[in-house]
């Protein structure tokens, strides 16, 4: 769970506003899926697709555009996109035809299609993919709440989770997405994203007073392969 605590009232409601008014989302979900061997945007949960679920919980969070990343030529997911963004105005759609060559080229299309809003009032971008199937509003919201330069997420592999229930000192943590992170830096990075060369790297050569941490366990669990996919259904955390 995250380790921030919100009140409830008028101090929250005042913070939602703010947030309406100053990030916009970045949902990576152009990924082949080829170590599952099924789109992982197709998976259910609660009786909705994956990637509609993850665009809802976007939508949330009040942002001023919430930018989707899909594949071509996957034909169920542009339409379950589509119909989505006629509902929702904010919802902007990129296709990426160039899947295979890394999560970087989603995020720089992603970038782009931001700037080509010109909006002058976004200073944070909220980045998160569709397959970290317990991520909710309240980790989404401790992300935005943060003041640094970027503000990530951390949280175990799901195989150090299985091997090291008592929380081991010597397992390494991920610090990754979901993640928030200022929106003039983003730009700043754009170029410097090429194939899997993603925004990790990067934010590693931060200075440490720049980067803030979510801590959720939670979010280990993402769907990669069948072997997980089984596991999250007998979890009830996706249909069957």
């Amino acid at each position: 769970m995250s380790k921030r605590a919100f009140t409830e009232g008028a101090e929250h409601t005042e913070s939602t506003k703010q947030q309406s008014q100053n990030h916009a989302v970045i949902i990576l979900a152009s990924g082949l899926s080829q170590r599952l061997g099924q789109p992982k945007q197709l998976l259910v949960k609660n009786g909705e697709l994956l990637v509609t679920y993850m665009t809802r919980l976007a939508i949330t969070t009040n942002p001023q555009a919430i930018v989707i990343v899909i594949p071509d030529n996957h034909r169920l997911i542009a339409s379950t996109m589509t119909e989505l963004a006629n509902q929702y105005p904010a919802v902007q759609i990129v296709v990426n035809s160039q899947a295979d060559t890394g999560m970087a080229h989603s995020l720089r299309l992603g970038i782009g299609k931001i700037a080509a809003l010109e909006s002058t009032s976004i200073d944070r971008v909220l980045i998160m993919g569709v397959d970290q199937v317990l991520l909710d509003k309240p980790h989404l919201t401790a992300l935005l709440a943060g003041k640094q330069t970027v503000v990530a997420s951390r949280y175990h592999s799901w195989q150090d989770l299985a091997k090291h229930q008592n929380r081991d000192k010597t397992v390494s943590d991920i610090i990754g997405p979901p993640l928030a992170i200022n929106y003039k830096l983003l730009r700043q990075w754009q170029s410097e994203l090429i194939g899997d060369k993603g925004l990790r790297h990067l934010i590693r050569g931060l200075p440490a007073d720049q980067i803030g941490e979510v801590d959720n366990d939670q979010l280990s669990y993402d769907i990669d392969t069948p072997e997980q996919l089984a596991f999250a259904r007998r979890q009830d955390w996706l249909d069957s």
